[in-house]
C-alpha cells in the first residue's frame, strides 16, 4: 500500500472512530429533498474529512454527498482535472436503524475516471483500497476474485429492488438467474463484497457518483466485470456524472454476459 493510501485510510479510520461509531444508536435521521436520509453523523464526518483533505491536498477540490447540488455541479464543471468524491456515510438508513452495514467511501477522480478508491467498513474494521492498474487490497492484503462459479444458478445475487421498475421485478426471479438473492443497503460495500467474492452477481438501478466511484474501482481492480448505464440501462454511461446510473456487475466477464442477458436490459417498455 502506498504512503498516500495509508494516510487516507488512517483519516477514514480516525473519522469513523471519532465521528461515526460514537453516534451510532444515538442519532435521528431526517429526509432530504431527494427522499434519502441524512443524520448529524453524515454532516460531521464530511466536515472532518473535507477539512483534512483541504489541509493535505489543497489543490484538489472535494465533491461530497452532503454538499448542495449547485456546489457539486461547480466542482464537476470546474477547471481542475482532479477532484475527490466522498460519501461520508454510505448506508445512512442502515446506520440510523442500528443495522451494521455502512461505510465511508472516498475516491480520487482524474480526467473523469476514478484512479484511487477507499471504502472503510467501521463495523468490521475492513478497509478496501484500490489504485487504478495496481489491484485491490483488504486491510493491506491483496485480494482477487476467483473465476468460479461458472453459471448463474450457482451464484448469490445482490439486487437493490427499490430502484428496479416494478413491472420487471417478477422476471428477475424466474428460474435460472441465481441460487439466492440479497439486498444489504450500502452501494460502496456492495461493490467491495463483490470484489471479495462474498457474492457473484450485482444489480442496482440508481446509484450516484459518490456511491460507486471508489467501490466500483475496487471491484474492477479485484477482477470483477462491471458496467454503468444511463437511467433504466438504455445506454452505456460516463462514470463521472451527477445523474443516477444503473450498475451491473459479476465475478468475471463471461458471467456478466450471461447476467446482462438474464436481466434483459434496458428496463423500458414499448412506448417509453
Amino acid at each position: 500500500m502506498s504512503i498516500e493510501l495509508r494516510h487516507l485510510a488512517a483519516l477514514l479510520r480516525e473519522t469513523a472512530a471519532e465521528e461515526i461509531i460514537p453516534r451510532w444508536h444515538q442519532v435521528q435521521a431526517r429526509s432530504k429533498g431527494d427522499g434519502s436520509l441524512v443524520t448529524e453523523t453524515d454532516i460531521a464526518a464530511q466536515r472532518r474529512i473535507a477539512d483534512a483533505l483541504a489541509r493535505d491536498f489543497p489543490e484538489i477540490p472535494l465533491l461530497g454527498e452532503e454538499m448542495s447540488a449547485q456546489e457539486q455541479a461547480r466542482v464537476l464543471e470546474g477547471s481542475s482535472p482532479s477532484f475527490w468524491a466522498l460519501d461520508p456515510l454510505d448506508g445512512t438508513s442502515n446506520y440510523a436503524s442500528g443495522f451494521p452495514f455502512f461505510a465511508i467511501s472516498l475516491a480520487l477522480i482524474e480526467h473523469g475516471e476514478p484512479v484511487l478508491g477507499l471504502v472503510l467498513d467501521p463495523a468490521r474494521d475492513e478497509c478496501f483500497c484500490a489504485t487504478k492498474g495496481q489491484g485491490t487490497t483488504l486491510n493491506e492484503r491483496p485480494i482477487r476474485i476467483d473465476a468460479h462459479p461458472a453459471s448463474l444458478p450457482e451464484c448469490i445475487a445482490v439486487m437493490d429492488l427499490k430502484r428496479i421498475p416494478r413491472e420487471r421485478l417478477a422476471g428477475l426471479f424466474r428460474p435460472g438467474g441465481f441460487r439466492s438473492q440479497r439486498n444489504i443497503g450500502s452501494v460502496a460495500l456492495d461493490w467491495c463484497w463483490l470484489a471479495s467474492g462474498r457474492f457473484q452477481l450485482y444489480l442496482h438501478g440508481g446509484q450516484k457518483l459518490w456511491d460507486y466511484a471508489a467501490g466500483r474501482l475496487i471491484a474492477d481492480e479485484a477482477g470483477a466485470a462491471t458496467r454503468l448505464f444511463a437511467a433504466k440501462g438504455t445506454q452505456a454511461a460516463s462514470s463521472s456524472s451527477l445523474e443516477p446510473h444503473l450498475a451491473i456487475g459479476a465475478a468475471h466477464e463471461a458471467l456478466l454476459e450471461d447476467w446482462v442477458g438474464f436481466v434483459d436490459l434496458p428496463f423500458t417498455e414499448a412506448g417509453d
